[in-house]
């Protein structure tokens, strides 16, 4: 699964991994604001998660441990990461409202489909990237640090270093001065 190679999504260890996560992601989602656990529960439920990050919820998962989360970032709520293959977000990262992190990858073949076998590609987010409102990152996407993608893009491929991309599919329309 993690190596990108097929897996049957109905299998009763992974079903029971996603049973486990989807109980700590209800728990965070439903914990008090300014209630300690909410901390402990994310902590249990992501694979790591840096200092002084704040998610608000709700916040929904496929494992949860295979997502990771740099120190100082910020995520909105509504935020779905789908982590059959890892994620990886950087430091100082701002996560828009209603954001969609997709690893999974299901065959066009219709057979296959039917049967329930998927594969999944890992997404990677660099330092100080900002992803808009309702941003979708599909499959096996790397985002550059420093990137700015605009609410509502559909990033399909890989975005470089220190650009502003948008639309659907994302292309970049401008280069960012880093300095």
């Amino acid at each position: 699964m993690l190596a990108g190679e097929p897996y049957r999504s109905d299998d009763p260890e992974l079903q029971a991994e996603l049973i486990h996560a989807a109980k700590l992601a209800d728990r965070f989602n439903t914990l008090p604001v300014d209630d300690p656990a909410r901390h402990e529960v994310l902590t249990e439920l992501l694979g790591d998660l840096g200092e002084d990050t704040w998610i608000r919820p709700p916040l929904y998962v496929d494992f949860g441990y295979h997502v990771s989360v740099g120190p100082r970032t910020f995520v909105n709520c509504g935020a779905v990461m789908l982590d059959v293959a890892p994620i990886r977000i950087g430091a100082d990262v701002q996560i828009g409202p209603n954001v969609q992190l997709l690893t999974p990858t299901h065959p066009i073949e219709p057979g296959p489909r039917r049967d329930k076998w998927e594969s999944a590609e890992p997404i990677t987010i660099g330092d100080n990237v900002w992803l808009g409102g309702g941003v979708i990152v599909c499959p096996g996407v790397t985002i550059g640090e420093n990137t700015v993608v605009g609410a509502g893009a559909v990033v399909t491929r890989d975005l470089p270093a220190g650009v502003v991309a948008v639309g659907n599919p994302a292309r970049v329309i401008r280069e960012i001065d880093t300095d």
